[in-house]
């Protein structure tokens, strides 16, 4: 299980570059360093955060991202359930990867789809962006640590696509367990941008380092398609499969 968690972790801190975009406004607003002509999303004190805070605002959002692989898991009744459906297996094996594929190319700026998927994020912004603000200044680590839970909830297409895969694990525990991987794997990438803020953010929208992060996820997304198509022999190539699907 271990091993097969590998390529899931590598996928959030590959396509944690997207992050720099897509949760931009309120890693902005931990940041320590300003942003200049960026609206601040949610309430916040004039005060540096501190890196308990930031730590905090992330295990929210990886929380919540785990609580979602969780229901998604589930969602599969048990592994043994989703094996006496072959069909519906191998159908949700390619979907997987063809999802890692998209988002390969999404970071590449190469084709766009999973923005649609995006699109509704805004809309569910405005109504969760009320609830944010009754939590009240982020002055304190347990205010973050909300405000990061809820911010994890917000449409992603990254993380769209490493459900499928959670929905794959075939439980409720292998489900959060895959999304902990891939939320462990977007940390790094969002504690820099919480701590350096814009001075990360430009250096992430270099077209040169999205397409090389998304070259490696469609590599990814690409292996796993050959792998669920039984063109590829089974071994160590295997563990870099982001499912288990035609091991």
């Amino acid at each position: 299980m271990i091993a097969a968690l590998f390529p899931v972790f590598v996928v959030g801190l590959l396509g944690s570059v997207h992050c720099a975009g897509m949760c931009g406004g309120i890693v902005g607003a931990l940041s320590v360093a300003p942003t200049v002509g960026r609206p601040v999303p949610i309430p916040v004190v004039a005060a540096r955060p501190q890196v308990g805070s930031v730590l905090a605002y992330n295990a929210g959002r990886i929380g919540s991202y785990m609580v979602a692989g969780a229901l998604a898991g589930g969602l599969a009744q048990g592994a043994h359930a989703l094996a006496r459906l072959p069909a519906l297996q191998a159908g949700a094996y390619w979907l997987a990867n063809l999802m890692l594929a998209a988002l390969g190319l999404y970071l590449m700026d190469a084709w766009r789809g999973l923005a649609y998927l995006e699109q509704g994020g805004r809309v569910v912004w405005q109504g969760v962006r009320p609830l944010l603000r009754k939590v009240g200044p982020l002055d304190r680590p347990s205010r973050m640590f909300v405000a990061g839970g809820v911010w994890g909830w917000l449409p992603c297409g990254m993380v769209y696509s490493v459900l499928v895969t959670a929905m794959l694990s075939g439980s409720a525990g292998g489900g959060a367990l895959v999304m902990l991987a891939f939320g462990l794997g977007t940390l790094p990438m969002l504690l820099g941008l919480g701590l350096l803020g814009a001075r990360l953010r430009g250096w992430l929208a270099s077209p040169r380092v999205r397409f090389a992060c998304g070259l490696v996820v469609l590599g990814f997304g690409v292996l796993g398609l050959a792998r669920a198509a039984g063109g590829l022999p089974h071994g160590w190539v295997q563990d870099l499969c982001l499912t288990p699907g035609a091991r």
